[in-house]
This record gives structure tokens, C-alpha cells and sequence, in this order.
């Protein structure tokens, strides 16, 4: 599991990204250097919660967003395939036991 800055330095430089700001042009918005927004997109600096507002609102993105753990795409297929194996084998018992009770029966 990633951690916590590990979390929002990757939401950080996406969301920056995505909003179509450079490091420099963020930093200017938010009032800080572009070597801070460098840091914090590598996990060297953390903001204080008050630049945390000012980076949500300058890219136009609630605050929880920035904290939220979106598991890689290998992450996602196991976890799918973990819940699909263990759907399988719920299915395949519950089939195995009602014939295995209709033959005692007779």
C-alpha cells in the first residue's frame, strides 16, 4: 500500500497535469516556489494542510481528492480475480453440497 505522500505527490503532478499547469504557473497560483511544487511532487517536501486548500482550489479539485489511493490497474485485475475465484468456489461448493444431499436422500 502506497503511502500517504507517496498518495499525493502522484494526485498532485495528475491533477496538475490534467488541469494544463506547469509546476511554475501552480506555484504562482498558490504562492510558493516552483522548487516546493517540484519537492512535493517527489515526496521530498509536504505541505501544510493551508497550501493544501490553495493547491485544490487553484486546480479546481476538492481537497479529499488529493488523498485518495487509486490502485494501479495490476492491483485492480488481482483484487477482480480474487473476488471472481472466491465467487467461483462459493458457487462450485454450494452446487457440490446440494447434489451430494439429493444423492444421500435417495
Amino acid at each position: 500500500m502506497a503511502s500517504l505522500r507517496e498518495i499525493f505527490a502522484h494526485n498532485l503532478k495528475k491533477h496538475r497535469k490534467n488541469s494544463g499547469l506547469s509546476q511554475e504557473k501552480l506555484a504562482e497560483k498558490v504562492n510558493v516556489s516552483t522548487h516546493h511544487i517540484a519537492m512535493m511532487e517527489i515526496e521530498r517536501n509536504y505541505p501544510a494542510m493551508e497550501l493544501v486548500e490553495r493547491i485544490a482550489i487553484a486546480l479546481n479539485i476538492e481537497i479529499y481528492e488529493l488523498f485518495i489511493d487509486h490502485p494501479s490497474r495490476p492491483e485492480q485485475m488481482e483484487r477482480l480475480y480474487q473476488l471472481m475465484a472466491k465467487n467461483i468456489e462459493q458457487v462450485v461448493s454450494e452446487a457440490v453440497e446440494k447434489a451430494l444431499s439429493g444423492k444421500c436422500r435417495a
